[in-house]
Parts: C-alpha cells; sequence; structure tokens
C-alpha cells in the first residue's frame, strides 16, 4: 500500500485547492465559502517520481461533538489516526489565528509525522505568515501556493523522505520467502496459475455509484455495507456535498462505492455551491456501471424520483431501486404490492427494474441488494448471438408484422447487438424512418422479456438494409 497523506487545517485555507493539484484534476469542490468540504475525499497523487494516497478532509474546528461541525471534526480525527504523513496548512496571508495552535496542540498529541504548509505564499504577501508559523514547532514551514503551483518542488523535499521509508517497509514486507522444497510443477500447471494470476489482474472493481433525493438514506446505506461509519451522517439533509468513492469487497468481488449529493429540483438549486455538488454526482452516474436510486419507502416515487432514474436511463447505466427506511412501513405486504405496481406503470423504459426493501439503518436487506446489483451488471453486460436474435425475429414478425405505411408493407430483415453495456440492437428494415415508434417499443419490450433483460437500458436502432439489385458500379 501506498502511503497515506492527510491534509488538515482549518476551514478555507486551500486544502481542497492542494487536493485538486496534487491528483493532478479537479476532484475536490472549491469554493470560497468556508466549510465546502465534509466527508473524507481520498485519491491517488503524484509529486515528481513520489506515489502516495492523498487525503482531502473537513476543516477542523472547535464544536460540541454532536453537531454537524463536531461529525466533521470526528471524520478529520479519524483520517489523523490512519496517517503516515499530515499536511499542516495554515493560511500565510491571514497569518496565525488561535483556533491553529489549537489544533497545532491536536497534532502533537499523535505519533505521525507533521509537514507545516504556509499556503496562499505567493509574492511577498505571505512572508509575514509563513516567518509566524515557526511558533508551531513543527519545524521549517514549506511555503507554498496550491493555486498557481508554488513550492512544490519543496513539498516534494519534505515528503520524500517519509513516503521512501514507507515504500521500503512494504517492499520488505512483500520479499518472497524461499521454500525449503521444491516440488516438481507440470508445465500445464504454470500455465493455469498464470492465466489465473493474468485473470486476477485484469479483474476491474464493479464501479456501483448511490443516488437519489437528499435524506434518503444514501450515505447511511454505505456506511451499512462498508460496516464504519465512513461517511458523514446525520438528520440534516444534503450533508454530503462531495462524490467519494469507497473501496470494499463484497463476497470476494472487489467494489468502489460512489456516494452522491442529493439531487433536488433543478428549479430548487440556486446556490453556487449545490450546483457544484449536483454537477459532481451526475459525474459519479456517468462513471459508475451501476446506479442504486435510494428512495424513501416513506414517500417513494415523487416526481424528482423519477426525474433521476430518467437520468440514469438516458446515460446507460444498470440501474437498480432501492427502498430505503423500509423499517418504518407498517402494512408491509400492502406496501410491497402498491409499490411494484406504481413502478411497471411509472417507469416503462426499464420495465422490471430490480425493487429492493432495505434499512440502511437497520442494515435490513442489504445482501439482496448487492445480489441485484450483480445481477444487473451481468444483464447490462450481457450479449445475444445473432442466431438467437433472429429465431425470435421470425416469431415476433409472425405474431405482429410491421404495419404497412401508405399502402406499402415495412419489411424488417434482420436484427443483430452491436454492442453491450448496455445492450444495443441494430434492426435492419425497409423506410427505418416511417416505422412507427409503437412497434420499435414492442420490439424492444418482447426483446427484454425473451432475453431476460429487465431492469437494463436497451437501445434499438434502425437502419435501411442494402437493395440487392442495386448496382453500386452505377450501371444501369
Amino acid at each position: 500500500m501506498p502511503a497515506t497523506v492527510v491534509i488538515v487545517g482549518r476551514p478555507n485555507v486551500g486544502k481542497s485547492t492542494l487536493f485538486n493539484r496534487l491528483v493532478g484534476k479537479r476532484l475536490a469542490l472549491v469554493d470560497d465559502t468556508p466549510g465546502v468540504t465534509r466527508d473524507r475525499r481520498p485519491g491517488e497523487a503524484k509529486l515528481g517520481d513520489l506515489s502516495f494516497t492523498i487525503v482531502d478532509t473537513a476543516g477542523l474546528e472547535e464544536a460540541d461533538a454532536e453537531s454537524l461541525s463536531g461529525r466533521m471534526r470526528a471524520q478529520t480525527e479519524e483520517a489523523i489516526r490512519l496517517a503516515d504523513v499530515v499536511l499542516f496548512v495554515i493560511d500565510a496571508r491571514t497569518g496565525l489565528l488561535p483556533i491553529d495552535r489549537s489544533f497545532a496542540d491536536l497534532l502533537r498529541r499523535v505519533d505521525v509525522p507533521v509537514i507545516l504548509l504556509a499556503n496562499k505564499a505567493e509574492g511577498r504577501v505571505g512572508e509575514a505568515g509563513a516567518w509566524e508559523a515557526y511558533e508551531l514547532g513543527f519545524g521549517d514551514p514549506v511555503a507554498i501556493s496550491a493555486e498557481h503551483g508554488e513550492g512544490m518542488a519543496d513539498l516534494h523535499a519534505a515528503l520524500m523522505p517519509h513516503v521512501d521509508a514507507i515504500a521500503d517497509e512494504e517492499a520488505e514486507a512483500n520479499v518472497p520467502v524461499a521454500p525449503d522444497t521444491v516440488d516438481d510443477v507440470s508445465e500445464e500447471d504454470e500455465e493455469a496459475a498464470e492465466a489465473a494470476a493474468e485473470a486476477k489482474r485484469r479483474a476491474m472493481p464493479l464501479r456501483v455509484a448511490v443516488t437519489g433525493r437528499p435524506n434518503a438514506g444514501k450515505s447511511t446505506l454505505i456506511n451499512s455495507l462498508i460496516g464504519e461509519d465512513r461517511m458523514l451522517t446525520g438528520p440534516e439533509a444534503g450533508i454530503t456535498r462531495d462524490s467519494i468513492s469507497v473501496d470494499w469487497e463484497w463476497r470476494g468481488r472487489k467494489v468502489k462505492l460512489f456516494d452522491t449529493a442529493g439531487l433536488r429540483r433543478k428549479s430548487r438549486v440556486q446556490d453556487k455551491l449545490e450546483k457544484l455538488s449536483v454537477a459532481d454526482a451526475i459525474r459519479a452516474v456517468r462513471f459508475a456501471e451501476v446506479v442504486v436510486v435510494c428512495l424513501d419507502a416513506t414517500i417513494p416515487f415523487e416526481k424528482q424520483d423519477l426525474q433521476i432514474v430518467d437520468l440514469v436511463v438516458k446515460e446507460g447505466r444498470a440501474l437498480v431501486i432501492a427502498l430505503n427506511k423500509w423499517d418504518l412501513i407498517e402494512d408491509r405486504s400492502a406496501a410491497w404490492a402498491a409499490m411494484r405496481e406504481t413502478c411497471d406503470r411509472l417507469l416503462p423504459q426499464v420495465r422490471g427494474v430490480p425493487l429492493v426493501r432495505i434499512s440502511g439503518l437497520m442494515g435490513d436487506g442489504l445482501d439482496e441488494l448487492m445480489k441485484a446489483v450483480e445481477n444487473a451488471h451481468r444483464t447490462w453486460n450481457a450479449r445475444v448471438s445473432t442466431s438467437r436474435l433472429n429465431r425470435w425475429l421470425e416469431t415476433v414478425l409472425e405474431r405482429h408484422p410491421p404495419p404497412a405505411v401508405s399502402g406499402r408493407r415495412l419489411k424488417i430483415r434482420y436484427v443483430t447487438q452491436a454492442k453491450t453495456r448496455p445492450p444495443h440492437f441494430v434492426v435492419f428494415c425497409s423506410r427505418p424512418e416511417v416505422l412507427p415508434e409503437s412497434y420499435v417499443r414492442y420490439l424492444t419490450n418482447d426483446l427484454r422479456d425473451r432475453f431476460g433483460l429487465a431492469g437494463v437500458p436497451l437501445r434499438v436502432s434502425l437502419r435501411a438494409g442494402d437493395n440487392p439489385y442495386h448496382d453500386k458500379s452505377g450501371r444501369r
């Protein structure tokens, strides 16, 4: 495992800007408003020849433990506990504040190397604040400008001994031990072992994004899945801002979970910061393979829920709907029958989508949820042979032939699958421009039922077939 470097400091000192600089992407939300970052956000950083895991944290504040700020501080303290190196960031323009000194005392009590960074030190403006930082007792402060990229060479020099030490320990731990005896291994066994190793190397984690309206229980659900309080939760709506990824393993399958900000109606999103959060959530949906839309079972299938599902379908992601807070439902049999009927009626574009009853707080139904996610991913990657498709086409044409348009019968000649993720089928026919949309829906629904493609978006394209009597040389 690479070294874990954690960025800490009071709000609005430039921690997220430094995080984005080190990962080389605008992953973390950045705004002038203090307290933008709330959860721990990891990323793969590279600084010169150094590679390490960088963790962005919420700004350290003095607050009651039960308050939102107090829970944010607890997340930051947990990140410090797990860190190999801490980057303590101060604002060189503002200088030291009493809260900086308070958190310097906190870091002294932790057995973790601390590198002091005086950010916003570009030009001569931040020199006084950088000199003032000597009072904290963490050695020479490294003057940087995260926004302009200044001082990165000095930061590299400060980080190098710590990152290299972790790398050396990892290398020593992974040195293979020579066996006392050597058994004869057949060539076939070696090839099988190499093939298994290659398959393991090629295995990629399943990317699952959890989205939904604010306060639907998305972060609580992820915490229950991974078995720890990794995400910041609480009764307040809209706690999550950044899209936070977590690596996890379920039944031997590697999974990358994405927690996203709650998506409200577009007309209600006025704040600049919320717009950034929504854009980050949509980006997580596009990056995912399977999207779990988390619904509040006490108020399911509101207009915003349907719009979120429609977004997932338009992006072509595999879909699973989780009815969260099911423990609050009293008449569960009647509620389940009504929700299943409502789902099929309101979401015909993903007819048969998996609907799973869960309670993120109580931990109920989580295994069923992950089974549905895995099945949806398998369906999303499904490929149907051309021979099976055309045998199916003969059947549906006999049962319900395409209509005549302007007195001329439309002919459907051939169908094949062009791609997967999601399944995309190409139908070759005469005059595709006049084939009614209702007949395309008929083909799509029958495809879904015949080949077990429930719950994933299907793409059906129409193309004109070649005329066998057309002379391609231009002669008549």
